[in-house]
């Protein structure tokens, strides 16, 4: 059990810098014409960015995430800084890692619900006026951050006593990692600081609900999800697999697209080919050149990959679409934050079934929900 445990975490922790995906992507950029890929449904979004050396793909996600809400909401395009997010959420964790006197998980990831958290709490900064780069750095590395950051905190648990000047220290490691975030800045002709552009674009965190798909917790109920990244205990609503779908596709097709959190460690998931499927036979050698039968993915068959750690909480995502393949096959468009890499340029076609069995969770504006699932 242990080296299972052992060997999903360096997984996870290398697909979640993207460089084993950027490095398999050069290898193959040609659209998967086999497939025959048709985009029937297409929420606009912004440009495809790269997390770099990071695991902090909660917050690239959901910040592509709220840039099409800002769209959608006719608030304009905006181009969020999400190292600004980043650098917050970072404190926010310490805290509660000290608090619990190390017991509890520190580090890089989180959940589409801590971003939405974050903004709600510290609010927005352009990209623009915070990248959370050194000058003439191109790419964000935050390994030897989380080093220092985890080495600091856990020398501070075994003291007796602390004062209040460790989170000032504590800071001031982030202010020189990523920067000295700006209390004010000008924007479109306008001053502004965080918290007042988020108040001009008129952000709520209450109008977003996160949702999962679990039998180990009753449905139609709120509860914690037990995933290590869920460092808020943060609660989701639970319902059947069934629902989960019908929320997605309700919500895309009427305009509002889904922050996605779930497991890509499969062998059917490739950014190198632009897709995510779950073959019958996952042997298959053509699975990336043509269609062919996948499995049928049942809500026992889900509680059982949860269970045996299967199915992980590796990475968050975009999902920004529909499509079909030329049989007629749905799909979900994903677009992903590991730069441009892949034939679909850091987009995913992703199966219905794939996502059946591995979605861990969601997060949606309460209003792409259908109407009768909110009774409920």
């Amino acid at each position: 059990m242990l080296a299972k445990i052992t060997a999903t975490f360096f997984v996870c922790i290398v697909l979640s810098t993207g460089a084993i995906a950027q490095e398999e992507a050069k290898k193959e950029e040609k659209p998967v014409k086999g497939y025959g890929f048709k985009i029937e449904k297409k929420i606009e979004c912004t440009d495809v960015k790269s997390q770099d050396n990071t695991g902090t793909c909660w917050c690239f996600a959901g910040a592509s995430f709220l840039e099409s809400e800002l769209i959608r909401r006719g608030k304009g395009k905006h181009n969020i800084s999400e190292m600004f997010l980043v650098k917050n959420v970072y404190k926010d964790k310490a805290m509660n890692y000290v608090l619990r006197s190390g017991k509890a998980n520190f580090g890089q990831g989180a959940l589409a619900h801590d971003f939405i958290n974050a903004v709600d709490r510290h609010g927005l900064i352009p990209e623009e006026f915070f990248d959370g780069l050194d000058e003439g750095v191109k790419k964000h590395d935050h390994g030897e951050l989380e080093v220092i950051l985890k080495g600091v905190l856990d020398a501070l648990i075994k003291q007796k006593k602390l004062s209040k000047k460790w989170r000032v220290a504590y800071d001031r490691i982030l202010d020189v990692y990523i920067g000295e975030s700006p209390a004010e800045f000008e924007y479109q002709m306008q001053k502004y600081t965080p918290m007042t552009l988020k108040e001009k674009v008129d952000f709520r965190g209450e109008d977003y609900c996160s949702m999962t798909s679990y039998t180990h917790h009753p449905f139609y109920k709120k509860f914690v999800l037990e995933i290590p990244d869920n460092n808020s205990n943060g609660s989701f609503y639970n319902v059947p697999i069934d629902d989960l779908v019908n929320v997605i596709d309700n919500a895309i097709e009427n305009g509002y697209s889904v922050a996605w959190d779930g497991d890509v460690s499969e062998a059917g998931f490739s950014s190198r080919f632009g897709m995510a499927i779950l073959a019958e036979d996952p042997n298959r050698g053509d699975k990336f050149s043509k269609p062919g039968k996948e499995k049928v993915v049942t809500q026992e068959m889900r509680q059982d990959s949860f269970y045996s750690y299967s199915t992980t909480d590796d990475h968050l995502m975009h999902l920004t679409g529909i499509s079909k393949d030329k049989n007629g096959n749905k799909y979900y468009v994903i677009k992903n934050s590991w730069g441009e890499v892949g034939p679909y340029k850091g987009y995913l076609h992703m199966s219905e079934a794939y996502l059946r069995l591995k979605t861990v969770a969601i997060l949606v504006h309460k209003d792409g929900v259908p109407a009768k699932l909110r009774m409920k």
